[in-house]
């Protein structure tokens, strides 16, 4: 059994299941599809380094949590029941995040991984990266990232910016501005409240940093929203 996944965008996904095709020898092959539509504008950039196509070849006993995944995504396609219409686009999750997660394992095994994939297997950046998206509103400083990455400041800074391409505060600036764009798209919280979930006591400093980051100032981009996307654009992989 094959499945075919791509990036979320705001969690919108769709699957599906093609018919089986028999091979000359009898097996039956069937291909589980799913699709999920991408905001190319804020697209983390993990993203970029992945293929065109992910290709996990199956062997018996590896990645058994993938195999669950596929077999429960299967089962629910197979045959409706009540609560199938929710349980679907979040085993497509599941099935994409195992996905990314073993194509990322095999890269870090690499002698030569650079990029997000040796920096989500680094120690001491994953654990930065895991206190910045867990408390994007937390006033995080260089020196205290370190310490949660067991590193002095100048060794943490230096490893995080060759790992992800940016230095820490970089990348803090640019994770905030992604969650508060999230939040305007998505909730009528008012500004003051979307800047305080994201770090800034000002509501004046936040929609300055907004204002960079997205070239309109906070209440100009809710008001000005992109559309949703085409479901006909939606990527696959």
């Amino acid at each position: 059994m094959q499945a075919a996944g791509g990036q979320a965008a705001g969690g919108q996904a769709a699957g599906g299941e093609t018919p089986g095709v028999q091979a000359a020898g009898g097996q039956v092959t069937v291909m589980l599809c799913g699709a999920y539509l991408l905001d190319r504008s804020r697209a983390h950039p993990l993203m970029a380094e992945l293929p065109a196509v992910v290709h996990l070849p199956a062997r018996i006993g590896l990645r058994p949590e993938l195999r669950a995944a596929l077999d429960l995504l299967g089962g629910e396609l197979e045959r409706s029941r009540p609560g199938t219409d929710a349980m679907v686009p979040a085993l497509l999750d599941v099935l994409l995040l195992h996905i990314l997660r073993a194509w990322f394992g095999e890269r870090s095994r690499e002698d030569a991984a650079t990029g997000w994939a040796a920096a989500l297997h680094d120690p001491a950046v994953a654990a930065a990266l895991r206190a910045i998206h867990g408390e994007p509103e937390r006033q995080w400083s260089v020196e205290e990232l370190g310490r949660r990455a067991g590193l002095s400041r100048a060794a943490f800074a230096k490893r995080f910016t060759a790992l992800t391409g940016r230095p820490p505060m970089a990348y803090l600036t640019w994770w905030r501005m992604t969650l508060a764009a999230r939040l305007l798209r998505d909730s009528d919280a008012p500004s003051s409240a979307v800047a305080g979930r994201v770090g800034y006591t000002s509501e004046f400093a936040f929609a300055h940093a907004f204002k960079r980051a997205y070239g309109r100032p906070p209440g100009a981009y809710r008001r000005h929203r992109e559309p949703e996307a085409d479901p006909g654009e939606a990527v696959t992989r």
